[in-house]
């Protein structure tokens, strides 16, 4: 097995979703306190910043230089996938790499107009209130579309993208696979 995913890009991961889960799970009244909500945001607004640095200074596969495509090279390897031929990747593929840079910048505007609303100026204004919600529903798809294409490539590719995000191990590069 290759080691891809370092630990601390897993634990921002893992503890971004329970974050997410919690500031949401605080809102729907299902048993978990409303002041949750603003230590979840903050520990999300703490992943990302983190994730966001990582991605500059971290390991290979964690740095955005080594997984972000132009559109031109998104598109290229969009339509291999609808024609079943994409190739492997072993750290991001380009589609996996553009719904990183939108999860990480949707939970920071998130996080950021929720912070807005603690500050004195702003606590209780409206308009941040439904820009907080719309970003809060608009990441909603955002996390759906991810799940749907790790479980599409972990399909396509033979391979448990889920446990390399526990273990951060993948099975090594083969002839024709793109590190």
């Amino acid at each position: 097995m290759t080691r891809v995913w370092d630990p601390l890009v897993r634990t921002l991961h893992w503890t971004l979703l329970g974050a997410i889960t919690i500031a949401w799970t605080s809102t729907l009244h299902m048993g978990v306190p409303g002041s949750w909500h603003e230590t979840a945001g903050f520990v999300a607004m703490a992943c990302v910043a983190l994730r966001l640095l990582w991605g500059f200074v971290g390991p290979r596969h964690a740095r955005f230089a080594s997984f972000i495509r132009g559109a031109r090279s998104t598109w290229s390897y969009a339509s291999q996938v609808v024609r079943g031929q994409a190739p492997r990747h072993i750290g991001h593929n380009p589609l996996g790499a553009w719904m990183v840079l939108s999860l990480l910048l949707t939970v920071a505007s998130l996080t950021f107009v929720g912070w807005l609303q603690t500050t004195d100026r702003y606590w209780g204004s409206e308009t941040l209130e439904v820009v907080h919600t719309t970003l809060a529903w608009a990441l909603l798809p955002l996390i759906g579309l991810h799940v749907v294409g790790v479980l599409l490539t972990s399909v396509h590719q033979r391979e448990n993208l889920v446990h390399s995000m526990i273990h951060g191990r993948k099975r090594p590069p083969a002839e024709g696979d793109i590190d």
